[in-house]
């Protein structure tokens, strides 16, 4: 049997199709009556699917469903450019002042510290998938070999509803930004209408044009994105240098004191604010299924561009710090007002420059990566394997970019987004803290091996280091905190951890994997619920609701959909396994 992710065979179709097959070709879809029954058989399916978890192999083998190969033309070089791109956007100018100002003071150093260790032990969980599992599903198909089909859905549902958002966001932000250089007006390039309702009423043309651009660029070619991130994102790192070194040079010791004005509190919950400055890393997993040398490429990639991310964050935290006091930073252009109070006001135009830029490569490489993931979800057939199809010549999934671009670019052209400034909060350290799940599971239970009891005692740990997090959370955001209870629940989970630590290791990866397992893994479940505990009960609701609609979705479509192909492969599977037993006979 060839290799699925080697095969790149002309279709004999055409890229361009539209008919109900290309959409639905599934048995439950064929007419109405099939869909009846389909729908009757619905708890049936839920629990096939609930209990039903996908393999390495399986997941190798949906490659086909695109007809052509994503072209593998990716190095290290590209794969760290490529997270420096797109995590080093605009949230590093926009949100720095602000929790400086009013949550953290100098000490937002810390939060920037603490973010970027929790950011750091998920980049590790996600190597270890992607280096085993490279295609472009990334957390969906890790999390659906580990968790199953449902868990991943709910998932990947709300990761592309927040990408789109925040593609919209970024887009608007970025027409703030280049009209702040032209006007002081921000609103100066968008055209007001005055029957629509505030908070629609601006249309921004700009965001449009620049988010259809970048996307254009993305479906363009991956390698040529690639290049134009990595020299883009170069000149974005001498500006941040410049930064940094005029920082040291102007900055004074004495504006950081006091260091925690608002107490360690305020380090912990404006470091669940500033997490979103290190989102976008898991968009670059997505492109593992394009690297040439995944082992080697996707360790070096990752693990190295976020260690120099979290370092150079810390040192733009601290000299903004030193530059001016804490009570005087500006909230809303940090940067650009302490540059303009040191008389280099030209400097505030760099600061602009470089925000934009990290816009622009934000989009770019969110639109690249965004679209891998929903490729691989087509070809799961949780969404129509339409979206899955990549262009023959171009080698990109266009079908999947234009699924997000368009309902991207609607939302930028309407909407102001002030209510949904928030993106990549809640969803994020979700799908962080299901994917250090995820690899405890995989090192300690596989189908079959695993004895009935260290399933038992396993199942007993993972509960204890996630209940203990949550406790250790509550009590920390309760008003009654004390050292006591916080010791007592921190032991917990130490005791949880260390049990599991003492159970044999059912899978050991076989070219890299996350050192200090199940410490590490636990360490990174117990910081994301720690973060997500910081964030306001309006993220929570949003999460409920939005997953409650995409609920109702999985039960019309997607169950009955992965169904069928699920119960088509072990089909064909048993249909070769008699042909070769016949065969030896």
């Amino acid at each position: 049997m060839d290799d699925p992710t080697h095969k790149h065979e002309q279709p004999t179709r055409s890229y361009w199709r539209w008919s109900k097959k290309d959409f639905f070709p599934e048995e439950s879809f064929q007419d109405m009556a099939s869909y009846r029954t389909a729908i009757s058989h619905t708890y049936l399916r839920l629990k096939d699917r609930l209990l039903t978890r996908s393999s390495d192999q399986n997941e190798i083998f949906l490659l086909q469903e695109s007809e052509n190969a994503l072209k593998k033309c990716l190095t290290w070089w590209d794969l760290a450019w490529m997270s420096f791109g797109s995590v080093v956007g605009s949230g590093i100018f926009v949100i720095t002042g602000l929790e400086t100002r009013q949550t953290a003071g100098p000490a937002i150093i810390l939060s920037y510290a603490v973010s970027g260790l929790s950011a750091l032990l998920s980049v590790l969980c996600y190597t270890e998938f992607a280096v085993e599992i490279p295609v472009a599903g990334g957390s969906f198909s890790y999390l659906r070999v580990e968790l199953g089909d449902f868990v991943a859905f709910i998932a990947a549902a709300n990761i592309l509803l927040e990408s789109i958002v925040g593609a919209a966001g970024l887009a608007r932000s970025w027409s703030s930004y280049f009209a702040s250089m032209i006007s002081s007006n921000t609103d100066f390039l968008r055209i007001r209408v005055s029957h629509f309702a505030e908070g629609f009423n601006l249309l921004d043309p700009i965001a449009v044009v620049v988010l259809l651009i970048a996307d254009g660029i993305a479906v363009s070619g991956t390698r040529r994105t690639s290049i134009l991130n990595w020299v883009s994102s170069a000149l974005s790192f001498m500006i941040i240098l410049f930064i940094i070194v005029i920082g040291f040079i102007r900055g004074k010791s004495s504006n950081l004191v006091p260091f925690f004005p608002y107490g360690g509190k305020g380090v912990f919950k404006a470091a669940a604010v500033v997490y979103w400055s290190y989102t976008g890393f898991d968009t670059v997993a997505t492109m593992a299924e394009e690297t040439k040398n995944p082992t080697r490429d996707i360790p070096l990639g990752f693990i190295g561009s976020m260690s120099m991310i979290t370092v150079v964050y810390c040192l733009m935290a601290l000299v903004l710090c030193m530059m001016q006091k804490y009570s005087e930073i500006d909230p809303n252009a940090a940067y650009s007002v302490v540059f303009e109070s040191l008389g280099m006001k030209w400097a505030k135009y760099l600061v602009s420059i470089c925000a934009l830029k990290g816009m622009t490569t934000s989009m770019l490489i969110g639109g690249l990566g965004q679209a891998r993931y929903m490729t691989h979800i087509a070809r799961s057939h949780m969404i129509p394997p339409w979206f899955a199809l990549v262009h023959p010549r171009t080698g990109t999934p266009i079908n999947a970019t234009l699924l997000l671009a368009i309902p991207g670019a609607l939302i930028a052209l309407f909407s102001s987004l002030d209510v949904l400034s928030n993106i990549f909060s809640f969803c994020t350290l979700l799908i962080f803290t299901l994917m250090a799940v995820a690899l405890l599971v995989r090192r300690y239970y596989v189908k079959d091996t695993t004895v009935k009891g260290d399933l038992i005692k396993f199942q007993a740990c993972l509960f204890v280091i996630i209940g203990s997090s949550i406790l250790i959370t509550a009590l920390w955001n309760s008003s009654m905190t004390g050292w006591i209870g916080l010791a007592v629940a921190a032991s917990i989970w130490f005791l949880g951890t260390l049990g599991m630590g003492l159970l044999p290791k059912q899978r050991v990866p076989s070219v890299w994997g996350v050192p200090l397992v199940p410490w590490l893994p636990s360490l990174s479940i117990g910081m994301n619920l720690f973060l997500i505990g910081s964030l306001g009960w309006v993220a929570f609701w949003r999460f409920f609701v939005c997953s409650a609609v995409m609920l109702i979705y999985y039960l019309l479509v997607g169950v009955h959909a992965t169904y069928d192909v699920a119960h088509h492969i072990q089909q064909d599977n048993k249909t070769e396994e008699g042909i070769i037993n016949r065969g030896t006979e």
